[in-house]
């Protein structure tokens, strides 16, 4: 009876071990029904294919959020701008991958509750925390920190946003600005500028979309 006594506090300490090592690595085993939440996400995404206005994003913008965060495995995203949930689910399908969690931020209620019911159709509600705030507000009041950053809000105000996430997105981490292309828009080129001129910041354009998306590296905190 001692020995097995022994043998059970020998293989329940080396559970606990093999989990914590687990959580420590940052790895965590794929759910057993990801095949299912990619089924769900396929079929709602082409079942709204020519549904999207309000301002979302087009599918081609989305994938180009999805690889990002495949690519690097980020899990702690922030979008700010969710309009009725487009580009929210295609970065939320992504994280459903990596283990991750978004947080998304949109101004009209309207807008704002559409994206509530597709986040739940689209089967991915656990895996964003939407926000109906006014992003000028909240955005500064977030702790983080962020590995992944989608701003597609006001454009005058991309440059408030970015000043306000930089010092909480991690080294390594990425903030993507949509619609970069209309740089004569209000405040745009004051934004690129500033994006440009960061020393610790290195920013490529995606132009496979017509709106143009910036994707900009933290590569040090200085």
């Amino acid at each position: 009876m001692k020995h097995k006594f022994k043998f059970n506090v020998l293989f329940f300490s080396l559970c606990v071990f093999l989990c914590l090592s687990i959580v420590a690595s940052g790895f965590y085993p794929e759910p057993e029904d990801v095949q299912a939440i990619d089924e769900k996400v396929k079929n709602f995404l082409e079942s709204h294919r020519y549904q999207w206005r309000d301002m979302n994003v087009s599918a081609v913008d989305g994938k180009i959020l999805y690889d990002l965060i495949i690519a690097h495995n980020y899990k702690k995203a922030l979008e700010i701008g969710t309009s009725t949930g487009h580009s929210a689910i295609w970065i939320a399908w992504a994280l459903s991958k990596t283990g991750g969690k978004l947080i998304t931020i949109e101004i009209n209620e309207r807008r704002y509750r559409q994206a509530l019911e597709n986040f739940e159709e689209a089967g991915l509600s656990d895996y964003i925390d939407a926000r109906l705030a006014d992003a000028h507000d909240l955005v500064p009041e977030l702790k983080g920190p962020f590995d992944f950053v989608f701003c597609d809000a006001d454009k005058y105000w991309y440059k408030n946003y970015l000043i306000a996430v930089l010092p909480k997105l991690e080294v390594g981490g990425c903030f993507a600005a949509h619609n970069v292309s209309g740089r004569r828009q209000r405040g745009m080129r004051d934004f690129v500028d500033y994006l440009e001129s960061l020393p610790n910041v290195e920013t490529t354009y995606d132009r496979s979309s017509w709106s143009g998306i910036s994707i900009s590296y933290k590569k040090s905190n200085k």
